[in-house]
Order: structure tokens, then sequence, then C-alpha cells
């Protein structure tokens, strides 16, 4: 079963690299008006799993606030990674985008009231230290503003959404309809933008996103049966295979080389979180 969910997990990976690489094929279209189509997929899709699944649409007015919440935060944090993937490195973008887990680490502390180790105060340090290594801050850095964008938008709109699924879970909220009315929030939030500064298409513009949508798609699914597979300490660290998948498609398709420091970037990120996956691994066994 692990090696099924080593497997799934890897799978995700390559869904959401083509997710981002498509987003990119699609051209000068804005991130909000590319999110939009990209979320219609996933609505379609997401009603027709909750509708199969039997858990009906019905949420408890207890948990509508944390869904709203999980809601607008992981729609900042799709537009903000849609908007980064168009204006840096596929794997620069992956990258700091797979920063999220470290932010779910801060605000399960706050939100949560979890206990937060001195290993993971480290490990948090460390990979804003590698994060640096990327952005490569300086007034002369034309790519800084989206590096941030990234970074704060992306890595952290994710961290607060993926910790409030986690409440809503706890609260009994099921995985479909969290999927399902994020989705027609994201798309029913956008919609004034549409209306007032929609961008015309073209039907090759138009395939490509649906393939996003597809390939978004494609990777909840995997990732979420990888995850009923085996445990998240097991499989976790194979998530970083997107940067890979990103580095390759970012070289045959867009010619994209990361520099020195970017790949500084990647060894501390990657390395610090084999640390923390090993960590975690010894305190289960222990």
């Amino acid at each position: 079963m692990k090696n099924k969910g080593i497997l799934m997990i890897v799978l995700s990976a390559l869904c959401f690299a083509g997710m981002n690489m498509f987003v990119k094929l699609s051209g000068d279209l804005p991130s909000i008006q590319k999110s939009f189509f990209r979320n219609l997929v996933a609505v379609i899709i997401a009603f027709s799993i909750l509708k199969k699944s039997g858990y009906g649409f019905h949420v408890d007015k207890k948990n509508i606030k944390t869904l709203f919440l999980r809601s607008l935060c992981g729609t900042v944090g799709i537009i903000a990674n849609f908007y980064a993937v168009d204006h840096l490195l596929l794997a620069d973008a992956s990258i700091i985008q797979k920063l999220a887990p470290f932010f779910v680490i801060i605000f399960s502390f706050f939100l949560l009231k979890e206990n937060v180790s001195k290993k993971q105060i480290f490990s948090i340090i460390i990979a804003f230290i590698g994060t640096l290594f990327i952005v490569k801050p300086s007034f002369h850095n034309t790519q800084l503003f989206p590096s941030f964008v990234a970074l704060i938008g992306g890595a952290m709109g994710a961290g607060i959404a993926y910790t409030l699924v986690r409440k809503l879970s706890k609260n009994g909220v099921k995985g479909p309809q969290i999927v399902f009315y994020f989705s027609i929030f994201s798309c029913l939030s956008v919609v004034p933008y549409l209306i007032l500064n929609f961008h015309p298409m073209t039907l090759e513009q138009l395939i490509i996103l649906f393939l996003a949508g597809l390939c978004a798609a494609g990777g909840q699914f995997a990732v979420t049966a990888a995850y009923s597979y085996a445990a998240g300490r097991d499989i976790s660290l194979f998530d970083y295979s997107q940067v890979v998948f990103a580095a390759i498609l970012g070289f045959f398709v867009f010619q994209q080389i990361p520099d020195i420091y970017s790949w500084i970037g990647y060894f501390i990120i990657f390395g610090i979180t084999l640390y923390m996956f090993i960590s975690q691994r010894r305190l289960k066994t222990n």
C-alpha cells in the first residue's frame, strides 16, 4: 500500500506541474481570469463527486465562517500562484509554493492552538533562508515582486487554507464538500472582475485552460488517493518531485534554466524537508 501511496503522490506532483505549465502556456491573460476557468472545471467535477458520494451539500452553520475563510485564502493562493507561474521560472514558482507546509505549522499554532517544537521552528527558519536564495532580494531584481507574491500570496495563502481544511475536517465537513464550495466561491468571487475586465480568448487558450483544470482535478484526486494508501510521514517528501517535473517542463517547453542561487535554494529547502521527514518518522516509531 505504501508503494501505491508513493506512486499516487508522484502522479499528483506531475499533474500539478502540468497545470502550471498549461497556465503559463495560456499566454498573456490576467491571473484572475485563468483561475476562473481552472476552477470552473473543478466545480463540475466536484459537483459530480459530491452527488455520487451521498454526503449532500448541507454544512452546519458553525462551519460556514471557517469554510468561507478557507475559500477566500485558497482563492488568493491560486491567483497568486498563477501570477508567479506567469512571471517566474516554473521550478522557482513550484518550490516557493512548496513552502506552504511550513506556513501550516505556523498557522496551526495560532489557529488550532497546536504546539510547535524547536525542530519545527528551526526548519521554518532554514526554509526561509533557502527561499532568499531563490527570491534573491534586490532592488534591481525584476522578479522580486512576483517572488514575494508567490511567497506571501501563494505559499502563505495555501498554508492558511490547508490549516482551515484541517479544522473543517475535524468538525466533520467532508472533503468533497470543502472542494465544491471552495471551487464555487473561487469562480463567483471573480465574476465582477471578469465583467469589467474580460480579455477575449482564442479557442486554443480556452482548450489550454481546460487542460489546466483537468490537471488540477487529477492532482487533487491523486493526492487524496495517496493519503488513503499511506501515512503522510511516509510519502509527503515525494511531493517535492513536482519541482523536478517543473524544471524538466520549464527546460523543454520554455527553455528555462535556473541559476546557481536557485539550485542552492532548492537544495536547502529540500534538505530541511528531508530532515523533518526523517525526524517525524523516528518520532512515530519510538
